[in-house]
């Protein structure tokens, strides 16, 4: 899977991370109906559902302050501001995770098409999917759904 390119593509799919026991988060496990209590409707629907919410849309799509990105349902530092690009994808895009053990990387072939989804490796939550077209030195572009985020700016 690694060096296939993706239909009509040159580049490579991204590397899945391999995760292991000893850089695991510890995990936070809810039942659907907990979730559905403490989420919002559409984040219930793009991270407990693997949804995704229209380009554009997103509340951190254009935000350019300096801070944290955390998942909307466990809190854990998924990216930081530094990261983040401007892609015009329409979603939120970063070029690497703040920490890699917080997050985790899946083959995903919903919809005919063969993508690397990137959760949340506390709770699972689906935040978007990766792509190896980003900015140097990763080459990576994790491009995410606002709706997964909750942002903590710098003071």
């Amino acid at each position: 899977m690694n060096s296939k390119s993706q239909e009509g593509g040159s580049k490579p799919l991204p590397t899945v991370a391999r995760v292991t026991s000893q850089n695991l988060p510890k995990k936070v496990n809810k039942t659907d109906e907990q979730w559905c209590k403490e989420l919002t409707p559409q984040q219930y629907y793009v991270t407990r559902q693997k949804g995704t919410e229209p380009p554009h849309t997103g509340e951190y799509t254009s935000l350019h302050d300096q801070g944290v990105y955390h998942c909307v349902c466990c809190g854990a530092e998924l990216f930081g501001s530094e990261s983040k690009f401007d892609s015009h994808c329409g979603w939120p895009s970063y070029a690497a995770p703040l920490k890699e053990e917080n997050v985790r990387e899946e083959s995903d072939l919903s919809l005919g098409m063969r993508r690397v989804e990137v959760l949340c490796s506390q709770c699972d939550a689906h935040l978007g999917h990766v792509f190896p077209d980003g900015p140097a030195p990763t080459g990576m572009r994790y491009c995410i759904n606002s709706v997964a985020l909750k942002f903590e700016k710098k003071p």
